[in-house]
């Protein structure tokens, strides 16, 4: 393997993309937790069951070269709009989050954005560790421990009033924007009273955006189904004006010249199930580059492809 190829390789372990994020933009993802660790086992998830269910925070993995390989990604000539903690598993597991951040600021002005499933706010530290980020993405996908039991699967001490209790107390100290995402599962967290009792919790947590999602990509459990375009209309209008359906991707087309490493692909097919197009538009390759690179790396079964609602979808085999 050549220096280049190693460096590739290297690389694929902690940073991916820019990658076209519906909500972000391009995002340079940063992945600070080892797949598939995480606080919980949603019924959604695109990433595939949870391997280790945990809420032990720690650093998991090494933070020098997690900063190594951004300014790297950065002096390489990328131009995020964001960079993202999010991919393998819940990022707040991490305990050197806060650090990442601070350092990561003296290295750029780049906005940095963390998604978390707010199942560690309740804890003061976890809370301290974030606010120096510029834009907080967290979730909420249930009114009651019932729906929250189902929906989200959580490990055994964790409870709806852990993340509400979190979530209110972030708002108070956190001055960025929060915009909370609520993932609806048609039949599961969808119903009248579910809703009602989200909308009266929104009142309290205050967050500065409601984003509804549904499922688009393939979930853990084939039963998780997506709503309607229509259905999402009509809960977007319970939830009131600062509430927004998360809609497709409108980045920009970007290109470039040069040859691909075959790590590229698989650092963002690592993350998560992408379609020919997302690849494309993170990579800014030709469409028949990459479906000859794709070709290669299912003939060497290092990924696979399956159908999902009308799209094709490329993963880890």
């Amino acid at each position: 393997m050549t220096p280049k190829k190693r460096e590739d390789a290297k690389r694929a372990q902690y940073i991916y993309g820019p990658v076209p994020s519906r909500r972000l933009g391009y995002s340079l993802g940063v992945d600070i937790i080892p797949y598939k660790i995480c606080t919980f086992d949603c019924i959604y998830c695109q990433l595939g069951a949870t391997t280790r269910k945990t809420i032990a925070r720690r650093e998991y993995v090494e933070s020098k070269e997690i900063l190594r390989q951004i300014e790297d990604a950065l002096s390489s000539g990328t131009a995020p709009d964001y960079i993202t903690f999010s991919g393998s598993g819940e990022p707040t597991l991490n305990s050197r989050i806060g650090m990442l951040i601070r350092e990561i600021k003296n290295l750029t002005h780049t906005p940095i954005a963390v998604l978390t499933n707010s199942s560690l706010l309740f804890r003061t530290e976890t809370r301290r560790d974030l606010l120096r980020a510029d834009l907080l993405l967290p979730s909420l996908d249930a009114g009651r421990e019932t729906t929250f039991q189902c929906v989200n699967r959580p490990h055994r001490s964790l409870h709806l009033r852990n993340i509400l209790s979190g979530l209110m107390q972030l708002r108070k100290e956190y001055e960025g924007q929060i915009w909370l995402e609520v993932m609806l599962v048609s039949g599961v967290n969808d119903s009248d009273e579910e809703l009602k009792r989200l909308v009266e919790l929104m009142s309290a947590i205050e967050p500065d955006k409601v984003q509804l999602n549904t499922v688009v990509r393939p979930p853990t459990l084939e039963s998780a189904q997506p709503l309607t375009s229509q259905r999402l209309e009509e809960i977007r209008a319970l939830f009131g004006s600062r509430c927004e359906i998360i809609p497709q991707f409108k980045g920009e087309e970007r290109q470039r010249s040069g040859g691909i490493a075959e790590q590229e692909i698989l650092a963002i097919v690592r993350r998560r199930p992408v379609t020919l197009s997302d690849i494309v538009n993170s990579l800014g390759l030709h469409r028949n580059e990459v479906i000859k690179h794709l070709k290669t790396l299912e003939r060497k079964g290092m990924i696979t492809s399956r159908a999902y609602k009308a799209s094709r979808y490329y993963e880890v085999s």
